[in-house]
């Protein structure tokens, strides 16, 4: 086969100069090679690929930023007051129905101490003498004295009348208070509870 291409040109560098491993190197580049970095190393300079000033420090330019840092004049000092909705989903009958219980008896005490002590305040301002004679002498007659307040309202009746009247009231109060608990439940079941809303003191 006939070469009609020509002659071809000689590349000198490759065909007159010495083999990669045969040159000698530059003269500027004696020492190790560095890599082109993209940004600047810090200046105290790296230490296991952070700063040497973070192993002292914690994070890195977490002191310079802190000393640099300047207090804002308006941030709030006082904390916020926490809220929180809440919803009285259900009341149970049975524990409404105990307290109420108690609450009247104690009610109920507290009435008979009450009348008691204003009964003894009464007759010691002579109260029960001037309004018993008055009715005394308005109700009578030749042949009988009238009525006597005194004798009808008397301490121990007054106690008797009013430990009545707190029985009753025991009894009315625990069974309201169980049929409110009932009726409560079924009006929560259709509007969702009574809701409240509890802060904390400031």
């Amino acid at each position: 086969m006939t070469d009609t291409r020509g002659p071809q040109p000689q590349y000198e560098g490759y065909a007159t100069g010495p083999l990669p491993g045969e040159r000698e190197p530059a003269p500027g580049q004696a020492g190790p090679y560095h890599p082109p970095q993209a940004y600047p190393s810090p200046p105290g300079g790296t230490q296991g690929g952070r700063p040497r000033g973070a192993q002292q420090g914690g994070m890195p330019g977490v002191g310079a930023a802190q000393a640099a840092r300047k207090p804002r004049t308006g941030a709030r000092t006082t904390p916020r007051t926490r809220k929180a909705r809440l919803r009285v989903a259900k009341a149970d009958p049975w524990s409404v129905m105990k307290v109420s219980f108690l609450l009247s008896i104690a009610l109920g005490i507290c009435t008979v101490i009450a009348s008691a002590v204003l009964w003894m305040v009464m007759d010691a301002m002579g109260v029960f003498s001037t309004v018993g004679g008055t009715i005394s002498e308005a109700t009578g007659s030749n042949e009988s004295n009238g009525f006597d307040l005194q004798s009808f309202l008397s301490l121990p009746r007054v106690l008797i009348f009013t430990s009545v009247i707190a029985v009753i009231d025991v009894v009315l109060a625990t069974a309201l208070a169980t049929l409110g608990a009932f009726i409560y439940n079924l009006s929560a079941g259709f509007v969702g509870g009574v809701e409240l809303t509890l802060a904390e003191d400031e």
